[in-house]
């Protein structure tokens, strides 16, 4: 629960509420006027007529400046004061990175549980409410794995496939709702139980949307822009033709990220979104192995953007760096026609904070738990190194096991 609001979270909450969830008069508002504080003063309030707003807006706006208007305001404040653990502002520092590229970024986030968890590498497993056993139990096996390899597992709350990836990474601590409604409310309420055991174990659970908001159908396409942009990749578990998991897909189509989609049997309804979306380009997997070979390099760029450890600065390493829009790799790779370079050379030129797993590394393998186990890192630590190691062609990954490899010039 939050103990007070800056007079900037202040400002933002007023706009927001003003406009009504509206992103263009939102950020319109903000330039017209210079910032967002000016844009709720007092005497700019009657001035919105001269920008090209809804004329709901301009009437929330004048309404605003009445006693009732307001006492309807204080309202909101005190539901936000009683419901949130924290509130994320686009200038916040907290505010998720991965968000800021794109023209439809939320401004403002409201959130329960650990706001440290938004910045985390995450995964999104989303798919049909009206899911198979089938479907159900492969969302929450892909989570459970891909979590126990450290990345967060983001979801909508909803029933079926959402609700198997949230348990499969509770047990391990990683998941994120991103919910479709105000936090006042829980919908399905059928998942009340499931949101307290999201916050209570080390994730978190936000929105959007002010409190009072209800369930609007046109509430859930705007949720899924933000579950494919706070992560590195979708995955569709499981999805009919009609599911509106294919929304979330094309959201993360437009933003530039990795597809994934299991498939199913050619004659089973369950699968038909599935299928579609492998013939419009989706990555095929039936192992979340798969995945994790597809998503090393958005992987590694995600944690360059978190400062942990940037690769050497040594020209004849390759740099890894990633476009955050595109997702375009400007990744250097050695060249293999010529002869490898001497041992000592290598160690030279390795990161120190990479050195002791380098050497931990050897020519036959073995596998994150056991490397994790013997240098006593975290998991979600330990994959960003051997990330950083594949990257600079010192690594390999054979079958499930990590092995060193010996770069070329």
């Amino acid at each position: 629960m939050l103990n007070s609001f800056t007079p900037h979270q202040i400002d933002y909450i007023k706009l927001w509420y003003l406009v009504q969830h509206s992103l263009s008069s939102f950020y319109k508002l903000e330039q017209y006027f210079g910032s967002v504080a000016a844009a709720v003063q007092p005497e700019h309030l009657l001035a919105w007529s001269e920008v090209r707003v809804h004329a709901n807006h301009q009437q929330r706006a004048k309404e605003y400046l009445s006693q009732s208007g307001q006492q309807a305001f204080e309202n909101v404040l005190k539901q936000l004061q009683q419901h949130c653990d924290f509130i994320l502002t686009l200038d916040d520092p907290n505010y998720p990175n991965q968000l800021r590229p794109y023209a439809n970024k939320t401004p403002i986030l409201f959130g329960q549980g650990n706001a440290q968890a938004l910045l985390q590498a995450q995964i999104a497993i989303v798919g049909s409410r009206k899911a198979s056993p089938h479907g159900r139990q492969v969302a929450y096996d892909f989570a459970y794995y891909l979590s126990e390899q450290g990345f967060f597992i983001n979801s909508g709350l909803a029933q079926g496939i959402d609700e198997a990836a949230h348990q499969g990474a509770l047990a391990h601590r990683r998941t994120i709702a991103v919910m479709g409604t105000g936090l006042d409310s829980t919908y399905p309420s059928a998942h009340h139980t499931l949101r307290q055991q999201i916050v209570e174990r080390g994730g978190a659970v936000i929105t959007e949307f002010l409190p009072h908001t209800k369930p609007l159908q046109q509430n859930f396409p705007r949720r899924n822009r933000l579950v494919s942009g706070l992560s590195l990749g979708v995955i569709v578990a499981e999805a009919s033709l009609n599911s509106g998991s294919l929304i979330t897909a094309k959201c993360a189509a437009e933003q530039g990220k990795l597809i994934f989609a299991i498939p199913g049997h050619i004659y089973s309804e369950f699968h038909q979104g599935c299928h579609q979306l492998i013939r419009e380009g989706a990555i095929l997997v039936d192992h979340p192995e798969q995945v994790l070979e597809d998503l090393a390099l958005p992987t590694q760029w995600q944690y360059q953007q978190q400062n942990i450890d940037q690769l050497s600065s040594d020209s004849t390493l390759p740099s890894s760096k990633m476009n955050a829009q595109t997702g375009e790799s400007n990744t250097t790779i050695p060249d293999t026609a010529t002869s490898p370079q001497p041992i000592h050379k290598i160690v030279t030129q390795i990161p120190e904070h990479l050195l002791a797993l380098y050497h931990q590394l050897d020519w036959v393998g073995q596998s994150i738990d056991h490397l994790a186990q013997q240098l006593d890192l975290e998991i979600a630590v330990l994959t960003a190194y051997l990330m950083e190691l594949e990257l600079m062609g010192l690594a390999m990954q054979q079958s499930g096991l990590y092995l060193r490899c010996r770069p070329h010039k």
